[in-house]
């Protein structure tokens, strides 16, 4: 959602493949079961649960519900829920209009922050993300295209340009110019993974130009050298350094993916290869949310991590030209969700540490009374007073997934965020999180590679 500091149609939803067989198979602890638990009911109805068996041209077709071992769930979940939300976000957000022909997620007037009807890079990515596990391959390629045909010029390093290149971050709504230029590190990162999980969601190459693969392998080589700071830190896009972090771009869970898929990452445009560091920034990004978490800022118990910060956790209202939030809000808000992830997926013991402090915040304060903006010391900053925010809930709510003792509180999570009505920060951003929110609580935001 933020801006670089160097610049001032819908579509059918994908029916449900039907009930899995509701067994409980045991597995080792961050990876999912072959299968969800036992069907509940929801209004005195049976609620019927994947994993979907593969078809011809998809080996996860939703709904899946493959439960982490690591994670508790809603107790009545519904897939229903899920592909209401995702429909009412196609609806709302997905046009052909200023597309070049292609497909792209739109800015609503109810979003207030920049131009109503233009695209950011961060919804596409949003978008990738929602049409690989809800099994739209239509949706997932034209998204793709519309990437390509808004690459910017990555900065001039000897040997990398031109055969690197990333989506400017900000499009104006006819798709004539970009707003805003350079990469977004979090929207970057998204589309990396979506194309490696629509790799294994699809195979091949759908209506694209080249395989699901080869655009994944470029496209975590282009997040790699253009968007890490030396091979430590993850930088907020073509720009920045150790002193201009965003905690809410940290997705250790996809840098394990990406190490696993990527390794060494050939770039045959320019005749070179890269060794990325994934360990580095997984260990980096720890650190840094350690290292903002601390009696200074007030936040050391209730995980409320800054905005922007430096690499020693200091806020910094000055990362971006004019300055910029330092607070926990709609960037910070989603930090819950990447950390969940790794502990989900991962079961890694420092995801578990930090969601414990946002858990045990959030499940004190209640869902009914969570506001879309606090100081890092708890107190409330609501930006829409008496209105609520799915990407807010949403994820304080996938973070609670962590423990069992939060269970009261995923259950009110979810009810609230399934009845798709949080809306204060505007359609496009609170609808994306609301359907990204209910696929991980559903347990159908998932891993494909460790399946």
């Amino acid at each position: 959602m933020t801006p670089n500091p160097d610049d001032a149609a819908t579509i059918a939803t994908t029916s449900d493949g039907g009930p899995g067989s509701g067994r409980t198979d045991a597995s080792s602890p961050g990876h999912p079961t072959g299968d969800a638990m036992s069907p509940s009911s929801k209004d005195g109805a049976v609620l019927t649960r994947g994993p979907t068996p593969p078809t011809a041209g998809s080996k996860f077709p939703f709904p899946q519900n493959r439960q982490s071992s690591s994670c508790a769930y809603p107790t009545a979940y519904n897939n229903d829920d899920v592909k209401a939300a995702y429909a009412q976000w196609k609806n709302d957000t997905v046009t052909s209009s200023g597309a070049n022909g292609f497909l792209r997620v739109q800015r609503t007037p109810s979003d207030l922050t920049l131009s109503p009807g233009s695209t950011v890079s961060e919804g596409i990515g949003y978008g990738m993300l929602l049409a690989v596990y809800m099994n739209d391959q239509q949706l997932f390629d034209g998204l793709w295209k519309y990437e390509q045909s808004h690459l910017g010029s990555c900065p001039p390093q000897p040997g990398v340009c031109p055969a690197m290149e990333l989506m400017d971050w900000y499009i104006s709504a006819d798709g004539t110019m970009a707003l805003g230029t350079g990469g977004a590190t979090d929207a970057d990162e998204d589309m990396a993974f979506a194309l490696v999980m629509a790799d294994k969601q699809w195979g091949g190459q759908g209506s694209l130009a080249k395989s699901y693969r080869q655009y994944a392998l470029d496209q975590i080589a282009a997040v790699w050298v253009l968007e890490v700071f030396q091979s430590m830190f993850l930088k907020p896009g073509t720009w920045g350094d150790s002193s201009t972090l965003n905690p809410s771009y940290f997705a250790p869970a996809y840098y394990r993916v990406f190490k696993q898929y990527g390794g060494n990452l050939p770039n045959g445009d320019s005749g070179m290869s890269w060794n990325p560091n994934w360990d580095a920034i997984i260990d980096s990004s720890y650190a840094v949310i350690d290292a903002s978490l601390n009696a200074a800022n007030g936040n050391q118990n209730d995980g409320l991590v800054p905005a922007w910060c430096t690499n020693g956790g200091a806020p910094n209202g000055a990362a971006i030209m004019g300055g910029n939030a330092t607070n926990y809000q709609y960037d910070s808000c989603r930090t819950p969700f990447r950390i969940a992830l790794d502990w989900c997926w991962n079961a890694e013991p420092r995801a578990q540490a930090y969601l414990a402090k946002t858990s045990g915040f959030f499940s004190g304060i209640g869902v009914a009374n969570i506001v879309d903006g606090y100081a890092l010391n708890g107190t409330p900053q609501p930006q829409n007073p008496g209105k609520q925010s799915a990407a807010f809930i949403g994820p304080a709510t996938v973070g609670a997934m962590s423990s069992a003792s939060y269970q009261p509180f995923v259950n009110d999570g979810y009810a609230a965020v399934a009845t798709g009505k949080l809306l204060a920060g505007g359609a496009y951003y609170e609808e994306s999180w609301t359907t990204l929110s209910l696929l991980m609580m559903t347990a159908n935001f998932l891993n494909y590679s460790a399946l």
